[in-house]
């Protein structure tokens, strides 16, 4: 039976891709790949490549990045009705997502859409927060501390609170709201105790304290924090 697979391919680096995400690339008729922008390969497909077949069919499909949601779902709802064509004449079809598909990626919305229609299987990746923890050498949590993980895009109020409460806290997308997020850490003297690490496993990856930054510096897109509280100022290490 044909099904529709969401494929993790992990943060940047190729080598990261599971042995099931590479193995289910080499049975798919046809995959589709998503485009901020038109006429382009997406970062995941450039991720993907040295596992793409020769005869797979690559259907390359832009997903505008904009703020109105009608315009978003229009755009989903248009590429899901053409994957159920797909998956529905008996191809299988997959969908390329950076990090796992689980952790704020569009093929949650394409497979809800397909809920019902087609069989979806999700195949997981790894986020980019695990291999960050995993090139610091230095664990997520531990024992009953806690963790939060977070967009950028929250509120000032949210930001706020899962610092507060939390012992360890990952902030995606902080290039998005860099200003008001050092400001928040700032305020609660814990931009020594946070790291920001720029194009994880991709070329020009960087890891800097937070404190190593200033309030109106310009990240790369693919920029995440990580504060953990329990650490002893970074610079002290």
């Amino acid at each position: 039976m044909a099904s529709f697979f969401g494929i993790g391919v992990g943060p940047g680096d190729s080598e990261l891709l599971t042995i099931k995400a590479v193995n289910t690339i080499k049975n798919l008729d046809i995959l589709y790949t998503p485009q901020a922008r038109k006429n382009g390969k997406s970062i995941a497909e450039k991720i993907a490549a040295p596992y793409l077949p020769l005869k797979l069919e690559i259907k390359r499909r832009h997903f505008p990045m904009v703020k109105d949601l009608e315009t978003k779902v229009r755009s989903w709802q248009e590429i899901a009705d053409e994957i159920a064509v797909d998956v529905q004449t008996g191809k299988n079809v997959g969908f390329l997502t950076l990090g796992d598909p689980s952790v704020y990626s569009t093929f949650s919305y394409i497979a809800e859409l397909l809920k019902g229609r087609v069989e979806i299987q999700t195949i997981a990746g790894i986020s980019s927060f695990s291999q960050i923890a995993a090139n610091l050498s230095t664990p997520l949590m531990l024992d009953d501390e806690t963790l939060e993980v977070i967009p950028a895009t929250a509120n000032s109020a949210q930001l706020a609170e899962a610092i507060d409460l939390n012992d360890n806290v990952v902030i995606m997308k902080i290039a998005t709201n860099f200003a008001k997020i050092y400001q928040i850490l700032k305020d609660r003297n814990l931009l020594n105790k946070t790291i920001v690490v720029e194009n994880a496993s991709m070329a020009g990856q960087k890891e800097k304290v937070l404190a190593d930054y200033s309030i109106d510096d310009r990240l790369p897109y693919f920029s995440t924090a990580l504060l953990k509280k329990g650490n002893h100022d970074v610079k002290n290490n």
